[in-house]
């Protein structure tokens, strides 16, 4: 059964207003971002498609896939993407302790850390919590630690496997708009509706003189 709407109600948006939602409708710019990796069978293929229009894009990177594959962390770092912390183990905040859960995002960024000297000193963190599940104690005591929550406009479900591909790129091309910010996954799971999707999106916005831009706060 489906849980989500592909774009978010501004009611949601509304009771939850310390948490990041879209930006500024004054440019052309959308806000393309990743979730769950980087793996070596999806981030690559990611970043080249994203280099083939100059588009910039924020990935909100699990610890553990960045300790196995830190070559492709960092080549995400020298293509100029943004970084984003997504938990050391894609824990979710609703079943999780607050002392569980803060631990495992400060894990993750340790992680990020040891490979990038210069993450240490980038505040404000950027974050988006696992499945969107977060609590209101969570959010305050993440925000406290100089964590900027990052949740969405638009959600791409791309992880959706009882929907096709056209029906992914329809969620996209629909609901975009200046300053959306949009979830894609570079995961298996995502990969084959991913690589029908982000090419179309990637074209489509580009032609109607849209700028692909990192979150930057």
């Amino acid at each position: 059964m489906k849980f989500y709407t592909a774009k978010t109600p501004k009611l949601v948006k509304w009771l939850a207003p310390s948490l990041i939602w879209e930006f500024s409708v004054s440019e052309k710019s959308i806000y393309l971002t990743f979730d769950d990796g980087p793996i070596p069978e999806v981030t690559p293929w990611v970043i080249e498609q994203l280099s083939k229009v100059n588009a910039k894009a924020t990935f909100f990177c699990i610890g553990d896939n960045v300790e196995k594959y830190p070559e492709i962390f960092k080549q995400l770092i020298r293509e100029g993407h943004a970084i984003g912390n997504h938990t050391q183990h894609h824990v979710n905040g609703w079943r999780t302790s607050n002392t569980s859960y803060i631990q495992n995002v400060d894990k993750a960024e340790k992680t990020f850390s040891n490979l990038i000297d210069s993450k240490k000193n980038s505040k404000p963190y950027l974050f988006r919590p696992p499945y969107g599940k977060i609590t209101p104690s969570q959010i305050k005591r993440l925000t406290k630690l100089d964590y900027k929550i990052i949740m969405w406009d638009v959600l791409s479900a791309d992880f959706d496997t009882t929907i096709n591909s056209e029906k992914c790129l329809e969620n996209v091309i629909k609901n975009t708009k200046k300053g959306s910010i949009v979830v894609f996954h570079d995961s298996l799971k995502a990969f084959e509706k991913l690589q029908f999707t982000l090419p179309k999106v990637l074209q489509h916005f580009n032609k109607l003189g849209y700028e692909f831009k990192k979150i930057t706060i």
